[in-house]
């Protein structure tokens, strides 16, 4: 099983699909991706009990996002969660899965290599971005 680059990871893709994006901006699934937005990434945010975060339409799951096909998704959710999130973004056609820090599955690992999903876990996207220094570029 190999571990993606998060460097190009965060430079191949300009949307983000953060499954369990919070509301609430005390807790780091908002303060995050509030953050990659403001560095220039598109943020999808799936929650079931939310209709907008970070001035986006919240989906349900990602089987509801409409614009396909899904790139990079991002995983705000406990690590028993993470193997069903992992079979969800290889059913919705994702190419790379990313867990937080502290969120780590070896099943799903296994789900996203099968899948063929580049994957990163127990990483920081804020963290990442920061090390690298990177900002996205507007899209046109």
């Amino acid at each position: 099983m190999r571990y993606a680059d998060t460097e190009e990871l965060l430079r191949t893709y300009d949307t983000i699909v953060v499954v369990g994006a919070s509301v609430h901006p005390e807790k780091a699934a908002h303060a995050i991706p509030a953050v990659m937005q403001r560095y220039g990434w598109r943020i999808i945010p799936v929650n079931p009990h939310a209709d907008e975060i970070f001035g986006e339409r919240a989906y349900r799951t990602l089987a509801d996002i409409p614009d396909g096909p899904i790139g990079l998704v991002n995983v705000f959710r406990p690590s028993r969660d993470a193997t069903d999130v992992a079979r969800q973004a290889v059913a919705a056609g994702a190419s790379a899965l990313w867990l937080q820090q502290g969120i780590v599955s070896a099943e799903a690992h296994r789900i996203a290599d099968e899948g063929g999903l580049a994957y990163v876990e127990d990483r920081c996207l804020a963290v990442e971005r920061a090390r690298y220094a990177l900002r996205m570029s507007p899209r046109a």
